[in-house]
């Protein structure tokens, strides 16, 4: 009978030690992260370098960053994954991109985790500007992160040898036109070897046509994604305007591309260009000459839309994970590791408190040009947003290069996008 006890007490023993080996050697939770980027560089290694420091702290989860293309490419995988059971916990996609991702039913409102008082401050600590793409429907469905507002990057040297101050950026159409006509350079030829101003038209032209029709006071849509007024005459003013800048020579001609754009501008192609302020760390760091960043030329009022991608938890990924995603952006978007993303990207940090730490009020008096995009979000407006989201801006997109290219007039091309438009938002009316 002893010896019978004793052996039982050696098996429970056995037991209790393998129970705790288990426990030690647990492996931590997967937590996919879908990151829209192409290729390597130094982007891929700042935000490897968050998941590794992150892993560090929360040692139960492990975050894996999986590097799934451009914007477009990494939405597609997210939903196709998400309609198979195999959503990752969460993504940076495009603000814009949150009706779409509500329509599909793929994503859980971020306000389901926010449970103490921390995590109530921490929501309320964003930028207001930066909300209005984040929340709808009295719930907010994405955390902002790499967010920005379009700036006006400009050659100071160009601007010298034009007879332009320097320091002063054009501060309305009026001063754009003339000084992209004093800007704009030719050989002996005639052929132009310096445009003065260029805007692109590929991928985000919808977005460039905002940055026209806000300083002209109109809205393309409505906060709640059901109804656009493309056709308005304050719309067509603005697109004619950009049009002009082609019909006078002084902007390429035809369809301009997204990505070459910063490319043409350093190589001296063009003296200003419009583009977003995510590409100011790679502009600044390359770019052998004098750099000037202003806001967004005026007209009737100042303005830029916002833009750039948030954070989302999906919905059908396990309850675990969807909480380490939570944890993963809370973290992720303290004040210090904030500011330093914005110094590492030229993103704009997303709340007032990463531009009250020591490390980015230096940086802003050392380069000034970092700040020009914060202080345009007082006068911001929400990116062009809507239901069917996709669908819309490339309906959107198409009209714009048709403008550009000639094939249509501005209005006729408005009018044709408006038609076409309604049709696709009819459902949501």
């Amino acid at each position: 009978m002893r010896r019978q006890t004793f052996i039982r007490g050696l098996i429970a023993g056995a037991a209790v030690m393998s129970l705790s080996g288990v426990a030690q050697a647990q492996t931590p939770l997967e937590v996919p992260f879908y990151y829209p980027v192409a290729v390597g560089g130094p982007i891929t290694k700042v935000i490897d370098g968050y998941a590794a420091d992150f892993n560090k702290v929360h040692p139960q989860y492990k975050v894996t960053p999986i590097y799934a293309g451009t914007y477009q490419e990494t939405i597609v995988k997210a939903l196709t994954a998400h309609k198979a059971g195999k959503a990752p916990a969460t993504s940076v996609l495009l603000s814009t991109d949150m009706f779409t991702l509500m329509d599909e039913g793929a994503i859980a409102p971020i306000d389901d985790f926010v449970k103490t008082d921390a995590d109530k401050a921490w929501l309320k600590s964003f930028y207001p500007a930066f909300m209005a793409n984040s929340q709808t429907g009295g719930k907010t469905w994405g955390v902002p992160f790499q967010r920005s507002t379009v700036v006006m990057y400009y050659n100071k040297e160009a601007f010298k040898e034009a007879g332009l101050d320097p320091n002063k950026a054009p501060a309305n159409w009026k001063e754009l036109k003339e000084a992209a006509q004093k800007l704009t350079r030719k050989d002996a030829s005639g052929k132009v070897t310096q445009y003065g101003i260029q805007i692109p038209s590929t991928g985000f032209a919808y977005w460039m046509l905002q940055t026209l029709t806000t300083p002209n006071d109109v809205l393309l849509a409505n906060d709640t994604g059901t109804k656009v007024t493309l056709n308005n005459p304050k719309v067509v003013e603005a697109l004619n305007y950009w049009v002009g800048l082609v019909k006078d020579g002084v902007h390429p001609a035809g369809v301009v591309e997204w990505g070459t754009t910063p490319k043409d501008f350093m190589e001296k192609k063009a003296a200003i260009i419009v583009t977003a302020t995510g590409n100011l760390t790679n502009i600044k760091t390359n770019a052998k000459f004098d750099l000037g960043v202003g806001q967004i030329a005026g007209n009737i009022r100042k303005g830029s839309p916002t833009g750039g991608g948030n954070f989302y938890i999906f919905k059908s990924a396990p309850k675990e994970q969807q909480q380490a995603a939570f944890e993963f952006a809370k973290w992720v978007t303290q004040p210090e590791r904030a500011a330093q993303w914005s110094m590492d990207s030229g993103y704009v940090a997303v709340s007032p408190a990463a531009y009250e730490t020591p490390v980015l009020k230096k940086y802003g008096q050392e380069f000034p040009q970092a700040l020009v995009a914060r202080d345009q979000l007082p006068v911001s407006v929400a990116e062009f947003s809507t239901h069917e989201n996709q669908r819309v801006t490339k309906v959107l997109n198409d009209a714009i290069q048709a403008a550009l290219n000639g094939t249509k007039t501005a209005a006729q091309a408005m009018d044709d996008a408006q038609k076409e438009s309604e049709r696709i938002l009819r459902r949501y009316k």
